[in-house]
């Protein structure tokens, strides 16, 4: 099953130019079984990674273009009278995908934001008191512009947190622009892309996973290294308990994209800064990533 995740890059490889490594950091939130904010310039490609991905597993894609007016039953759906049979019916909303895009996430209203809370975590939605379960998998890509902020909402912490890891795509290299535009030129569309992947194999891939060993002292590490972001002078609030089981579930995912069946301290410190980042606050003003790398190098490697 293991080449079925190369097959799945390979095929990623041929829309998105160059982004091996941000493209592997979204596997590993598929397959680890959470979920990935892309905090990004506008242009670089998010919108055509998460449709990209959506049609390698062959799954069902839906995007939601957040805006101040959207209302929380614009995403999980609401109950519609139906005049011909005098009842209500469900209209389901975009959450009722496999591959969910929530473009500029932030620029939602904290309500609307909340109501991703239960779907994101519990894989299902309550509407009218009525709990419906959406498709599996359900994988979540929400984006935010990281420089403009005039008429957002940010992201409280309870939300940051339902993320499994934060990442950006950047610019292009000169050499994999130049590629783009002979993509283009030669007619290479997203349009043509074939999946190569079924969602059943998506959830046999997710259980191996999970089944990747991590011994325990690199529990242990992961243990510590959360911990001290909690007593860390320069941090407010430091990560959760789910941002260690998080960083345990992506290390084994990425382990196993790897092509190995147990977790090396290196998968750890690697994913650290995309697990943990989002997940606290720092004083006065600091980058949370340059605390966290901070942190890699005071806590002991088993």
């Amino acid at each position: 099953m293991r080449e079925k995740i190369d097959t799945l890059t390979q095929n990623l490889a041929l829309t998105i130019v160059g982004k091996n490594e941000a493209v592997r950091l979204v596997l590993v939130a598929l397959f680890g079984g959470g979920h990935a904010l892309l905090e990004d310039v506008p242009g670089v490609g998010k919108t055509l990674l998460a449709k990209s991905l959506a049609r390698s597993v062959d799954g069902k894609f839906q995007r939601l273009q957040c805006t101040p007016d959207l209302l929380p039953t614009d995403i999980t759906g609401t109950n519609i009278w139906n005049p011909k049979t005098g009842e209500f019916s469900f209209m389901s909303g975009p959450v009722f995908a496999n591959v969910l895009l929530a473009d500029e996430i932030n620029r939602a209203t904290p309500r609307t934001q909340s109501a991703l809370l239960e779907v994101m975590e519990e894989r299902q939605v309550t509407v009218d008191g009525v709990s419906r379960h959406v498709p599996q998998p359900f994988f979540v890509i929400a984006t935010q512009n990281p420089v403009e902020y005039q008429g957002t909402f940010p992201l409280p912490e309870a939300q940051m947190d339902r993320f499994m890891l934060s990442l950006s795509l950047g610019y292009p290299l000169e050499t994999e622009e130049m590629q783009m535009l002979q993509n283009l030129q030669q007619g290479v569309q997203l349009n043509d892309l074939k999946p190569c992947i079924s969602l059943e194999e998506v959830q046999q891939l997710r259980h191996l996973c999970f089944q990747v060993n991590i011994d325990k002292s690199l529990q242990q590490y992961i243990i510590d290294l959360v911990r001290t972001t909690r007593q860390d002078e320069e941090i407010t609030l430091g990560v959760s308990p789910r941002g260690t089981v998080a960083l345990q579930k992506a290390s084994q995912a990425l382990a196993f994209i790897l092509g190995r069946d147990y977790v090396i301290p290196d998968d750890i410190k690697f994913l650290a800064p995309y697990v943990l980042s989002h997940r606290l606050i720092p004083r006065g003003g600091r980058n949370a990533k340059t605390v966290v790398d901070r942190i890699l190098r005071s806590v002991a490697i088993p």
